[in-house]
């Protein structure tokens, strides 16, 4: 997910700022490129992101664990409900 973040960014961000170069060559866009890109990884890399499939997983196991809490709970109350009887 982060590469599919970093690339579309990087392509986002490169389109719109080569623009802005001189056209002194694809040296100068070249190494531009580079640049960016590793600074906008860098930036990526620091933020705590998580892909759309791990996600989807811990949203199942966040409902499984909470049914299973459910239950539980539910166990619980009527073992409480025979004892006090």
């Amino acid at each position: 997910m982060k590469e599919k973040i970093s690339d579309k960014l990087f392509n986002s961000v490169s389109e719109k700022l080569e623009g802005l170069l001189p056209d002194d060559g694809p040296s100068i866009r070249d190494e531009f490129n580079k640049n960016l890109k590793v600074a906008i990884q860098g930036a990526i890399s620091r933020l705590d992101l998580v892909t759309r499939e791990e996600f989807d997983a811990q949203t199942i196991v966040l409902q499984r664990t909470r049914s299973m809490i459910e239950e539980l709970e539910k166990q619980v109350s009527e073992l409480e409900q025979r004892l006090a009887d």
